[in-house]
């Protein structure tokens, strides 16, 4: 709890000095004329968050590489044991959730996102689109080029199954595209040119391979009464 208290403070801080580096000349330049420090400031709001935004984001996945704060690949944690693995990974979502809750609203779904994902850990590709706050795992995922992930879909290497924290990678390949709201489980492999359908589940340690489109709870072939993908060994 320490250390997270201290690398969040470090990296909230960094985050706050490019807009206290713009604000005071600003402000100095406005002194003894309160109606342009009023007109100057309101131009200044939203370039400020967006620059501690930005900041932030790089800030965070530095520490998350300086620390060594990672999800561990294939593995089970106890939570009842409280392992050093297991608060890395805890440390890690932290980190996540913190520049989601101040950056990912203003930037999802843009290049400076996609960059974010990237040097938080995850592989990504090029020309990929991730509109959805609830990615999580980043050194987990990997993404080919021209990937499309909609809003509200969850996409994360890890679940929580009867007081364990079961971790897989998830690969998705060049042209997939996951549609609103669906959820995408642990150990899943989707091959390139594969749509999965708006609200459709993929389970655990599945592999879609065959280029189509894929719907449903869990996701068939579109228009097949055919059974679900077999999941692997």
């Amino acid at each position: 709890m320490a250390t997270l208290i201290v690398v969040q403070g470090i990296v909230c801080g960094l985050a706050v000095l490019p807009v206290m580096a713009v604000w005071g000349p600003l402000l100095a330049w406005t002194t003894g004329d309160p109606a342009t420090r009023v007109v100057a400031a309101s131009f200044a709001v939203v370039p400020s968050y967006a620059l501690f935004a930005i900041t932030l984001m790089f800030a965070s996945a530095l520490a998350t590489r300086v620390t060594g704060w990672r999800t561990r690949p294939n593995a089970e944690m106890r939570l009842a044991d409280l392992d050093w693995a297991l608060l890395d990974w805890v440390r890690y979502m932290v980190a996540i959730h913190v520049v989601r809750l101040f950056a990912g609203t203003l930037f999802r779904g843009t290049p400076v996102w996609s960059a974010y994902l990237r040097l938080n850990g995850a592989r990504v590709g090029r020309r990929v689109y991730v509109n959805s706050l609830a990615v999580s795992d980043h050194n987990l995922l990997d993404f080919g080029d021209d990937v499309v992930i909609g809003g509200d879909v969850h996409l994360s290497g890890h679940t929580v199954e009867r007081g364990f924290v079961k971790t897989a990678p998830v690969r998705l390949g060049d042209h997939a595209t996951i549609g609103l709201g669906s959820l995408i489980s642990i150990g899943v492999t989707i091959g390139p040119g594969v749509q999965i359908g708006a609200l459709s589940l993929v389970p655990k340690h599945v592999t879609l391979d065959e280029p189509g489109t894929y719907a449903g709870v869990p996701a068939r072939p579109l228009g097949s009464d055919a059974s679900p993908p077999a999941r692997r060994a």
